[in-house]
């Protein structure tokens, strides 16, 4: 949550070395001044944008708090980038998007940009970091009716996840590993049973339904992230299982932004002052819990992840980091193959922006 204080930067293995600089420069400017300080370091001076107007596929989540910062403040704005936001309700629908060119940047969890990659191919590229997992931010819920208090009380349970096989699927099976219970003793969601025979995309159950679902008994636990995990809560009365941040999936990768490798290619400028109005989102999300809940609240809110103002004071929040850590990210591929999402050990290092591949020098001009 907000006030845990930042990842160490010093760590961060590919690109943004200077961004990182900027923002953390720009974090101790704005001590006492909000986010007005790192967003006055806007715009930088790269040349001008290839391409200006800009479709982004962004789960409705407290993973994105940058971004909803960054755009709901002007940051993108500031850049000369024209930013329409589309729900990414689905990562397999965003993604097949992007590939189309109807989403030139998509934010998502990582386990559905590695299995693209990996086995379809997709000529993918992480170009930033969004989230890391913290207290509360992903949980377990179960209902009070359901007489469930402890995790191995579900073997034999049909347990609610966005996608089959995918982040929540995940952070579920390792956690449910580690409290001595076998992956394979529960159920999840394939589109073939009742909780999923009326949704989509293979099974895929949308966030925002998720609490009404579990409450009217299509499944017996789901896991839900903030802000709807603390929405299940109020508005259904879920009660917490289990947090998913422990064991080995503790401190754990959830969301990454990603672009083709064509794209990034034909508009290096585009991405670096997009990357610029981001990474000073993220160091306001991670230092500014009420920029945080401003982003959310109301009309004001991403489609789909809106909250009122009660809510957004409760719910839990993840930390942002600047860049990428290619040691952060493996081990997102390593969960995958310890529970059989992969078939082989994969290393990330492929599918990562190199610094070799942009110069992001003329952050160390832009002024904070």
């Amino acid at each position: 949550m907000i006030g845990k204080g930042k990842w160490s930067h010093a760590a961060t293995a590919v690109a943004l070395t200077a961004v990182t600089a900027l923002a953390a420069g720009c974090s101790a400017a704005s001590a006492g001044s909000g986010g007005d300080s790192i967003a006055a370091s806007l715009p930088t001076n790269y040349g001008p944008a290839e391409q200006t107007s800009l479709t982004v596929g962004v789960v409705p989540a407290m993973d994105s708090a940058g971004f909803f910062i960054a755009l709901n403040e002007g940051l993108f704005t500031r850049e000369g980038l024209k930013i329409t936001y589309k729900p990414a309700t689905s990562s397999e629908t965003a993604i097949q998007q992007q590939l189309t060119g109807q989403l030139q940047i998509s934010a998502g969890n990582y386990v559905s940009y590695i299995e693209a990659v990996v086995k379809k191919h997709d000529p993918l590229e992480v170009i930033s970091e969004g989230s890391v997992m913290q207290q509360g931010a992903q949980t377990l819920f179960v209902m009070p009716r359901s007489h469930i208090t402890k995790l191995s009380q579900l073997q034999g349970k049909l347990i609610g996840v966005n996608a089959p096989q995918n982040i929540d699927y995940l952070l579920g099976v390792s956690v449910l590993k580690e409290n001595g219970l076998d992956p394979n003793d529960v159920k999840f969601p394939n589109g073939k049973d009742k909780a999923s025979a009326q949704y989509h995309q293979g099974g895929a159950i949308p966030f925002p339904d998720m609490a009404q679902d579990l409450a009217e008994g299509l499944m017996s636990a789901a896991i839900m992230p903030e802000p709807f995990a603390s929405l299940a809560e109020q508005d259904y009365g879920a009660v917490p299982l289990a947090d998913l941040n422990q064991g080995a999936t503790t401190d754990f990768p959830i969301e990454g932004y990603v672009v083709t490798k064509a794209w990034a290619a034909a508009n290096p400028n585009t991405l670096k002052r997009f990357l610029a109005a981001l990474s000073a989102g993220q160091e306001i999300a991670d230092t500014d819990r009420t920029a945080v809940e401003k982003a959310f609240e109301g009309l004001n809110g991403p489609p789909n992840g809106q909250v009122s103002s009660e809510i957004a004071s409760v719910m839990s929040l993840d930390t942002y980091p600047i860049g990428i850590d290619q040691t952060r990210l493996q081990r997102v591929a390593d969960v995958m193959h310890q529970f059989g999402l992969l078939s082989s050990n994969y290393n990330v290092s492929g599918m990562l922006m190199s610094s070799s591949e942009f110069n992001f020098s003329p952050f160390s001009n832009a002024g904070s």
